[in-house]
């Protein structure tokens, strides 16, 4: 859905599509491999299947199937092509919601001081998931899907233009403001009890602070991952819209490939948390444990 964005228009030649092909499959494959991990690693560890990595997991599920779906390419015209553009639509969808669920999360349990996250569990499923159908749903509308180059493609002039904008940017960037307007509360709030640690406490108890505070700086990079991700898109669809004949090769290659990306982004920021690299220590080290009891048994029958 993104990448076919990108190429759509007469004025790219094939050559420059088939290199925006090729950054498409190679940064979704990325993305995919990354969220992927993160999905194995909630099956496999116990420990992690917490609420909070939960919504991490489905996070990551959802970027795993959009990066999925714009790598199938080339599904050939018809139920195959149609479904190809309206699954990466949903998925891609779904994994900016995931986002939001996760800052309302944190925003409830540290700013509100509220324990009572896990009981919108249901209520998060039906927001993610039935705003991803709606919106997929509102962009079928007078569209007809078209084969471009290794996509499909929803080309319907302006009307179509602007479903697409209002279908898929708007809640994008509806998602980035309310991300970024939490995680600006959060750390506020963050900052201010670090300061009063620091000038209550002893130096102990200070320098814990410090440590905390350093560790969850790092959710105001969070929302940049949307900004990052979408920024050259929403300008290379704005274009567009204006100048549907006129494409700008360099930004629709940054466009998809960024946007490409989001999944990896995703996956580092999000899943490759302090728990999850305990986990995989542990196991590693176990293994490793196992096999020197494994080698030191072997030498022992062998000098009986």
């Amino acid at each position: 859905m993104v990448a076919s964005a990108a190429v759509a228009g007469v004025s790219l030649t094939a050559h420059q599509r088939n290199i925006l092909a090729g950054v498409n499959a190679g940064a979704s494959s990325l993305s995919f491999v990354g969220s992927g991990f993160i999905v194995l690693c909630y099956l496999l560890f116990k420990e992690l299947r917490k609420f909070s990595f939960k919504l991490v997991f489905y996070l990551a599920l959802s970027d795993m199937l959009c990066s999925f779906f714009s790598i199938v390419g080339d599904p050939s015209k018809g139920f195959f092509c149609s479904a190809q553009g309206y699954s990466t639509h949903f998925f891609c969808v779904a994994s900016f919601l995931w986002t939001t669920t996760i800052a309302f999360t944190l925003h409830r349990t540290v700013v509100k001081h509220k324990t009572d996250v896990e009981e919108f569990e249901a209520m998060f499923h039906l927001y993610v998931w039935g705003t991803s159908l709606a919106m997929t749903v509102i962009r079928s509308f007078g569209n007809d899907h078209r084969h471009l180059s290794a996509w499909c493609w929803t080309q319907s002039g302006l009307a179509g233009k602007a479903i697409h904008l209002l279908t898929f940017y708007m809640p994008l960037w509806g998602a980035i403001l309310y991300n970024g307007f939490t995680y600006f509360q959060v750390i506020r709030m963050l900052n201010n009890a670090t300061r009063m640690a620091v000038g209550m406490s002893g130096q102990p108890y200070a320098s814990d602070a410090r440590d905390n505070m350093r560790a969850l700086n790092r959710w105001g990079y969070y929302p940049l991952i949307l900004i990052g991700s979408w920024a050259f898109g929403t300008i290379n669809r704005i274009h567009d819209f204006f100048e549907p004949n006129h494409k700008i090769f360099w930004l629709s290659f940054l466009d998809v490939g960024m946007a490409s990306l989001m999944g990896l982004f995703n996956s580092i920021a999000y899943g490759l948390n302090s728990s999850v690299r305990r986990a995989i220590c542990e196991r590693v080290d176990k293994f490793n444990h196992n096999d020197v009891m494994g080698v030191g048994q072997g030498k022992e029958k062998e000098r009986i």
